[in-house]
């Protein structure tokens, strides 16, 4: 089956990160696939230092040497390449949104992703074109 719409649910905003749900929804609306996301805290859409605004986007697939095949978020107010990427840590973002499983993965006490290329590349198999996403805040 294929993803009709992303939607990302943040429920955690904090001083250094924001977290959130990542759902992958069929055209019935049902889940089809759900993964843990991790962004930058909210700056009022900073360049680089800041998540981005909730609303409503189009996602386009993307290839590129460094992040390999990802998701490029489009349309986004006064920013440009905005990724949803594999990646580990808060401080792997600038301004992107990183997809995985929560967990520790070093030992600074500041929650992480971890596998995020596996979840990535999951992700990508029921993307087939442009999707839309839609990021709110719970």
């Amino acid at each position: 089956m294929k993803l009709t719409k992303l939607l990302i649910e943040r429920y955690s905003h904090g001083e250094k990160q924001t977290i959130g749900n990542l759902i992958g929804l069929s055209e019935s609306g049902h889940a089809l696939f759900t993964c843990d996301t991790l962004e930058l805290p909210w700056l009022n859409n900073q360049k680089q230092i800041s998540c981005i605004p909730t609303g409503k986007y189009l996602v386009k697939k993307r290839y590129s040497k460094k992040f390999k095949n990802h998701l490029h978020i489009t349309n986004v107010e006064d920013r440009s390449y905005i990724l949803i990427h594999s990646g580990n840590y808060y401080t792997d973002i600038l301004g992107c949104v990183l997809v995985g499983r929560l967990g520790f993965v070093n030992s600074d006490d500041i929650i992480d992703v971890n596998s995020s290329k596996k979840t990535l590349k999951k992700l990508l198999t029921f993307v087939e074109s442009d999707i839309e996403l839609e990021i709110i805040n719970r």
